[in-house]
């Protein structure tokens, strides 16, 4: 397949997105560190000692998902404010930048994350972080319209070539609905209600 990167994302030969760019994460050199580690961990509200003690074999354990903070090193992380530029934000209306032409959304929804570890990792470890398009598919969705399903393969390793850790996530993007699912802007709806409801 065919891919080249437009407004963000990075489309197929047919114009349909196909994964996030931003999503992308390259990484030459992301140093697992022992107070990222603790702070990580805090921040997930997880009190394992294993991430702040040493084990039997002198080493200390990363969470499950800490490889996703690989992204703090990678400069052109685009999910991450950069000082200076426009954010496009967060929320239901996001602000800052706003979607190219002919974006259907401002960046879909990540509906699935996989970790399949090939051994943990620990502080000490320096991993190369490498992602690249997976699988992408459509499906109808229950009310109408297109889901569009795509794949990112993140790959974890040591500057050795050692793999580490596999991470699968997968992107949705909705499309259009069609005008017969759509409720007619004529319909209004009561606010408030003033009487209860007595069962006749």
């Amino acid at each position: 397949m065919d891919l080249t990167t437009s407004g963000g994302h990075v489309v197929d030969g047919t114009g349909q997105a196909a994964y996030a760019a931003d999503d992308r994460v390259s990484v030459d050199r992301f140093p697992v560190e022992a107070s990222h580690v603790m702070m990580f961990a805090r921040a997930i509200g997880d009190p394992n000692p294993a991430y702040l003690e040493a084990d039997e074999h002198g080493a200390i354990l990363a969470p499950p998902t800490f490889v996703q903070a690989s992204a703090q090193f990678d400069p052109d992380y685009g999910l991450r404010p950069t000082i200076g530029e426009p954010w496009f934000g967060s929320g239901r209306e996001a602000t800052g930048v706003p979607p190219a032409p002919g974006e259907r959304t401002a960046g879909g929804l990540h509906a699935e994350q996989h970790y399949e570890y090939h051994r943990p990792v620990r502080v000490g470890d320096v991993l190369r972080v490498q992602a690249r398009p997976g699988r992408s598919w459509d499906k109808e969705g229950r009310r109408g319209g297109t889901l569009s399903f795509s794949e990112t393969i993140t790959e974890y390793r040591t500057l050795d070539s050692e793999l580490v850790v596999t991470a699968r996530s997968v992107r949705v993007v909705t499309g259009s609905m069609p005008p017969s699912v759509s409720e007619p802007s004529s319909v209004s709806r009561p606010t408030s209600v003033s009487t209860p409801m007595v069962p006749e």
